[in-house]
């Protein structure tokens, strides 16, 4: 109860004062507001009632005001459209907007159990349960991230978190407020580093290890100890068989995503029957990840809309701020009805802007605004196939998912008929096209170890290229050359001969090596290495091995080639690591060193008293003997998985 203290007489100006009945003089139960000044005219009794009650109208319109607009985002705060969460109680009707199907935009009836503060740390919750018979009959259903919720015709914010296993609609509802903080930073001032993958680039590169980053289930997230989780939004995709989706299920699941093979179609689809799809509070919010000939896509809800301005999900996607990825309209089809976890299925349609920041509360885009993605091609030639197949997508740009979603789309473009059989063989060329670099091409086979090989080498490159100290790297087109044969082609030594296990410096030392495949008849191979002139008499190990043994000798004796330290040396050292042929026979014969190996620069000829000073160990520069050696390399079209190593004599002359 308030009292409204109008001071003043007929025909004069008045001063209107607020107080509250419990506290007559000014004190801590007192709600304040501006004094207000207006004119009484000349007035009978019952026009200065009317007067007395307009002010308190005023007045207390004014308080509620004040005491509902959250701090920062006064600007675009509007009471008549917004509801805080200090004005929400329990027992409250509300309602939401979402799709649930070919009707598109659906009300759904829901009321206030509760508002629940400090649900995390520093955030609230309103709790709500749906009363709407479809949604008794789902029950909390995957993919209804961001559908808007309103109490009191004022948007209060969104769904956003549920129970696993609940049997009633229950939902976690992130306030509005919460969610309009998010994207208020402009992205000049945000940082520009994105959250990525972290490798020791003082190590030589080891693509097995890069692999086991990518393919490591990372701790979720979306947990919190209250037992309620983030309302996990779908990852739609099409063109990946079940073993593929099993995969990137396991890899995409910390991040509050579950696969779900769609029947989608092809890529980002245009709207049927020339339906205006728009995004607006309740329609479907789609992040196109890979979109193409195979396509995988996270689907979700629009809460707001303000302009060009979306606001979406009520939670993280990614959740470190900066963000650059597609954002397209979508359709529902249906929703699947389950006792585990209900969830939509759906489409996507036409990329309309782009998402330019995640963060706990919402994902926030711009329409109009265009994110990057990377063209991508696929040739896969199989065995069982008529036809040689071409794939082409487009894939987001992003350090964390790129790696994820390349490695998903190739190994479904190439199982899309299927498993490999035991014994099988895989030819690759592989092209990373680079802007204002070199592009990075490789080729080389693979056998009985599926895509394995292909991928740590490919998505290996790809990872470090983004995940690099040293500079933004714009990756402008990825293409993949594979032919799939059924046979195995690994080979063993059986034997090695030496025209004669000592030998005279100037002179040639003739090897004979026999190699057994699998299946097949044994092969000879000759090769020939001539011993240098002034090489000092000795003993010496000559190593016939096969790629695997010789890329640890060179990792071993030449590692610096292999490390890098700056963006340059990053492309020469990945294009080292990706150019020893695996279907080659190679003949080593170690010798002494001589001159000195500075960092990456290589100075075999220097002399030995300047190579003395250059090795001083007070120099800040890494400084060692460079190593020499002979080396011959036989093409045989298997691989070779042992190695042979004799010892030769070099006589005097």
């Amino acid at each position: 109860m308030f009292k409204i203290k109008v001071k003043g007489k007929a025909g004069k100006k008045c001063h209107c004062e607020e107080r509250s009945a419990e506290s007559p003089a000014i004190g801590r139960n007192e709600a304040i507001s501006p004094s207000c000044r207006v004119e009484i005219p000349t007035l009978t009794f019952g026009w200065l009632a009317m007067l007395r009650n307009f002010c308190f109208s005023l007045v207390l319109a004014g308080s509620l005001c004040m005491a509902g607009t959250p701090k920062d985002i006064e600007d675009i705060w509007d009471p008549a459209k917004y509801i805080s969460i200090d004005e929400i109680k329990p027992g409250m009707e509300a309602y939401c907007l979402t799709e649930y199907g070919a009707a598109g935009i659906e009300k759904f009836d829901m009321e206030v159990l509760s508002v629940v503060r400090n649900i995390s740390p520093g955030r609230d919750a309103i709790l709500v349960r749906g009363t709407d018979e479809r949604f008794i009959h789902t029950g909390p259903v995957w993919g209804c991230s961001g559908s808007p919720v309103y109490i009191d015709g004022r948007l209060a914010g969104a769904l956003a978190r549920a129970w696993t296993f609940s049997k009633d609609p229950l939902y976690g509802v992130t306030p509005i407020e919460e969610m309009l903080r998010v994207g208020r930073v402009s992205p000049s001032e945000q940082s520009a580093a994105q959250y990525g993958f972290v490798f020791d680039f003082s190590r030589p590169i080891d693509f097995a290890e890069i692999d086991r980053q990518i393919t490591t289930p990372r701790l979720s997230r979306n947990k919190i100890p209250t037992g309620a989780a983030i309302l996990p939004c779908p990852l739609i995709t099409s063109g990946l068989p079940a073993k593929v989706c099993e995969q990137l299920a396991t890899a995409v699941e910390p991040f509050g995503l579950m696969v779900v093979p769609g029947i989608s179609g092809a890529g980002v689809q245009q709207p049927e029957n020339g339906d205006d799809v728009h995004l607006e509070p309740g329609a479907v919010l789609v992040v196109p990840l890979v979109s193409g000939d195979i396509s995988m896509f996270v689907l979700g809800t629009a809460t707001e809309v303000r302009g060009d301005n979306v606001y979406g999900f009520g939670h993280s996607f990614l959740g470190y701020g900066p963000v650059d990825l597609p954002m397209a309209t979508g359709k529902v089809h249906t929703v699947v009805s389950s006792v585990a976890r209900s969830f939509k299925l759906g489409s996507a349609l036409e990329i309309v802007g782009a998402l330019t920041t995640d963060e706990y509360a919402a994902v926030f885009g711009r329409i109009g605004a265009k994110a990057k993605m990377i063209p991508l091609t696929m040739r896969i030639d199989r065995y069982n196939d008529a036809e040689k197949r071409v794939y082409n997508c487009r894939v987001a740009y992003n350090r964390m998912l790129t790696p994820m979603l390349l490695r998903s789309a190739v190994a479904g473009a190439a199982l899309y008929l299927g498993d490999f059989p035991p014994d099988h063989m895989i030819e690759y060329k592989v092209a990373i096209g680079l802007e204002d670099a070199e592009s990075i091409t490789f080729e080389n086979v693979s056998t009985s170890l599926g895509l394995l090989e292909m991928l740590m080498e490919s998505v290996g490159s790809v990872t470090l290229l983004m995940n690099n100290p040293y500079k933004e790297v714009d990756i402008k087109s990825l293409d993949f050359d594979v032919r799939i044969a059924p046979k195995n082609i690994v080979s063993h030594i059986w034997s090695v001969e030496l025209s004669d296990s000592k030998v005279k410096a100037g002179q040639n030392i003739d090897i004979a090596v026999v190699v057994e495949s699998v299946r097949a008849e044994k092969k000879k191979y000759r090769c020939s290495l001539k011993i240098p002139e002034d090489l000092a008499p000795g003993k010496y190990d000559l190593t016939v091995c096969g790629s695997s043994d010789y890329e640890r000798f060179l990792m071993k004796t030449v590692p610096y080639r292999f490390i890098a330290q700056s963006l340059p040396s990053l492309i020469e050292a990945i294009n080292n690591s990706l150019q020893v042929d695996r279907d080659k026979l190679y003949c080593l014969l170690l010798l002494p060193s001589g001159g000195v190996a500075v960092e990456r620069a290589e100075l075999p000829d220097l002399p030995a008293t300047k190579a003395l000073i250059l090795q001083n160990a007070k120099r800040t520069l890494k400084t060692r003997p460079y190593p020499h050696w002979l080396e011959n390399s036989l093409k045989t079209g298997t691989i070779i998985v042992d190695k042979k190593v004799m010892r030769i004599t070099v006589e005097k002359q």
